[in-house]
C-alpha cells in the first residue's frame, strides 16, 4: 500500500495540532483532520505546567506563548467560613526552567499552534473535514473522510493518532471501553471579562464550601473563570443567569461588571481508556483519559501523550527501532495518566463534599497538614524504554538547567537523546563507543560540568541518559553503567545489530 502520509491525526484541538507540529519537527509527514470549520471561540483548558512549556520550547514557540500567558502567583484553599486554610505562593521557576503554573485563554494558544502548523513543512491541518471510518489495511490505516461540502475522500497512512476528544468516535468505533474513577459531578463553568471589580486576591482559589464547592481562576488581562458545583435544588435555566452567577459567586462576579462569553454546565469525570493502542491506531488526550480539573493536568497530560509517542513513531519510521517500541506508549503513559486522574478524583471527593461534618473534619486535617494539599509530584512512567524497574531514579522527568548566560539547556540539545556524563566516566568508554556517540545524529553528549552538573547532582549520579521527551532512560556511576545505558539508546542498539550481522 502506498501511504499518503506517515500519520493521520484525527482532532484539531491543542493535542492534535501539537502532535502535528511535533511530527513536522521530526521530519514526518502528517495530515490533521478537524470536523469544525472554525476554531473553537471560547476557553476550555486554562492551565499549562512547566513540562508543557518545555515541549513548546522545543517547538520554538515558548516565547510567543509567554506573551499570551501569565504565571500563576499563588493558590488558596478557602472553606465555608471564608477561612484561608492554605496559601501557597507559586510564582517561581520550577525544575523544567519554566513556571509550574501558567494560565491562558485557550483560543490565544490554539491560534499560535495552528500558525506553527501552517509554517511547518510536511504537515497540514484540514478543517471542516470529518473522519467517518477508520480501518486497518496492510501496512497501515485507511481513513475515510467527508468535508463540509459532502465530498468524500480516502486517505492512507502508516499510523493514526486519535485526539478527537472525550467523546472520541474513533475510540467508540474500536470498541474500547473506559474505567471510571470517582463520582461524576455537574459543574457550571463561567468564563468572561471582569472589569472594575477586584475578584479574588489569589490567582487560583479552591472554595471548599459544603454549601457549594467552587473554583476561581485569574486569566490573562481582564479574563477570569469561575466554576460552581451544581447542588440539589438548582434550576438549570436559572443558574446560568447573571443574577444567579452573582449570587453563587458571593459577589465576586457582579452582574454589572462581569461580561460572560461562556456559561455551560459540564460533567466532571474521571476516565481512563482500557486500551490506548489498536494496531496502528493510538488514542491521545481526552480520547484516552479525562480527569476532574482540580490540578489542571488535562491538557498537560494530552501533550505528554503526543510528546511520548511522536519520537517513537519517528524511530520506527526510520527503521531504527522495531514496532514493539510503540507498545511502550501505552505501558508508559497509561499508569502516569492514571495517577493524575485518580489523584484528581480523590481530591474531588474531599473538595466536593456537601456534608458539613465531613467538611469540618477535612478543614481540621488541612490546618494540621497543609502540605497534604500541595500539587503532588509527577510520578515516574510505567514500564517501557527506561531502567525504572531496577533504579527508581530512571523513568522520571529530568530537569532542565538554565545556564549562566540564561540559555535553557534544551536549546542546545534539541530533539535528541542526551548523554550527560562526568568527564572521567566518559573517558573510560571504549574508543569505538565514543566514536559511535560522535557519529550518531540522534544523540548529544555533554561532559562540561557547567552544562550538566545540575542534571548529575539532581540524579545523584555520574551519568544520566535522557530521552527526547526529557524522561530519564537511566543513570549510572561507572563506565560499565554508562555502556549499558548507551546500548539501550535505539540508534546505538540498531547500529550494533547491523554491525554484528555484517560480521
Amino acid at each position: 500500500m502506498s501511504n499518503d502520509v506517515d500519520v493521520i491525526v484525527i482532532g484539531g484541538g491543542p493535542v492534535g495540532t501539537i502532535a502535528l507540529a511535533l511530527l513536522g519537527r521530526a521530519g514526518r509527514t502528517a495530515i490533521g483532520l478537524e470536523k469544525d470549520t472554525e476554531m473553537w471561540p471560547t476557553a476550555r483548558a486554562v492551565h499549562f505546567d512547566g513540562e508543557t512549556m518545555r515541549t513548546l520550547q522545543g517547538l520554538g514557540v515558548a516565547d510567543a506563548f509567554r506573551d499570551v500567558t501569565v504565571p500563576m502567583k499563588d493558590v488558596d484553599i478557602v472553606n465555608e467560613a471564608d477561612e484561608v486554610l492554605v496559601h501557597a505562593p507559586t510564582d517561581r521557576l520550577g525544575d523544567q526552567a519554566w513556571n509550574d503554573h501558567i494560565s491562558f485563554h485557550q483560543p490565544d494558544i490554539e491560534r499560535l499552534v495552528r500558525d506553527l502548523v501552517d509554517r511547518t513543512d510536511g504537515v497540514e491541518l484540514r478543517c471542516g473535514v470529518s473522519a467517518t471510518k477508520v480501518q486497518p489495511v496492510p501496512d497501515g490505516v485507511e481513513v475515510t473522510t467527508v468535508d463540509s461540502d459532502g465530498i468524500e475522500q480516502v486517505l492512507r497512512a502508516r499510523w493514526v493518532i486519535a485526539a478527537d476528544g472525550a467523546r472520541s468516535e474513533v475510540r467508540r468505533a474500536l470498541g474500547i471501553e473506559s474505567e471510571k474513577y470517582g463520582e461524576d459531578a455537574q459543574w457550571l463553568v463561567v468564563d468572561g471579562l471582569l472589569v472594575n471589580a477586584p475578584g479574588c486576591a489569589a490567582d487560583m482559589v479552591q472554595f471548599a464550601r459544603y454549601s457549594r464547592p467552587a473554583l476561581w481562576l485569574r486569566l490573562p488581562g481582564d479574563r477570569v473563570r469561575m466554576e460552581f458545583m451544581l447542588v440539589p435544588g438548582d434550576d438549570p435555566e436559572e443558574i446560568v443567569t447573571p443574577a444567579a452567577v452573582e449570587r453563587i459567586s458571593r459577589g465576586v462576579l457582579p452582574a454589572d461588571k462581569f461580561t460572560p462569553d461562556r456559561q455551560a454546565v459540564y460533567t466532571f469525570r474521571g476516565r481512563i481508556a482500557r486500551q490506548w493502542r489498536s494496531g496502528n491506531v493510538f488514542l491521545a488526550g481526552d480520547a484516552a483519559h479525562q480527569a476532574p480539573p482540580l490540578f489542571g493536568q488535562g491538557l498537560c497530560a494530552g501533550i505528554r501523550d503526543v510528546e511520548n509517542l511522536v519520537w517513537k513513531l519517528d524511530l520506527v519510521a526510520r527503521g531504527i527501532a522495531d514496532d514493539s517500541l510503540l507498545d511502550t506508549y501505552e505501558s508508559e503513559r497509561r499508569p502516569h495518566a492514571t495517577f493524575w486522574v485518580e489523584t484528581a478524583a480523590n481530591q474531588a471527593v474531599i473538595i466536593q463534599t456537601l456534608d458539613p461534618n465531613v467538611a469540618e473534619g477535612r478543614d481540621e486535617f488541612i490546618r494540621r497538614n497543609p502540605e497534604a494539599s500541595a500539587v503532588p509530584t509527577s510520578p515516574a512512567l510505567g514500564p517501557g524504554l527506561h531502567d525504572g524497574g531496577r533504579d527508581d531514579r530512571a523513568g522520571k522527568l529530568g530537569i532542565q538547567p538554565i545556564l549562566s548566560d540564561g540559555t535553557r539547556l534544551d536549546d542546545m540539545v534539541g530533539n535528541h537523546f542526551l548523554v550527560a556524563v562526568d568527564r572521567a566516566v566518559y573517558d573510560g568508554l571504549p574508543t569505538a563507543l565514543k566514536l559511535a556517540l560522535d557519529d550518531d545524529g540522534d544523540i548529544v553528549t555533554l561532559t562540561d560540568p557547567l552544562k550538566v552538573g545540575q542534571i548529575l547532582d539532581a540524579a545523584a549520579a555520574k551519568a544520566v541518559v535522557m530521552r527526547p521527551d526529557h524522561y530519564i532512560l537511566g543513570v549510572g556511576d561507572t563506565v560499565s553503567d554508562l555502556e549499558h545505558l548507551i546500548l539501550r539508546i535505539p540508534s546505538i542498539a540498531h547500529a550494533a545489530t547491523l554491525s554484528a550481522e555484517s560480521r
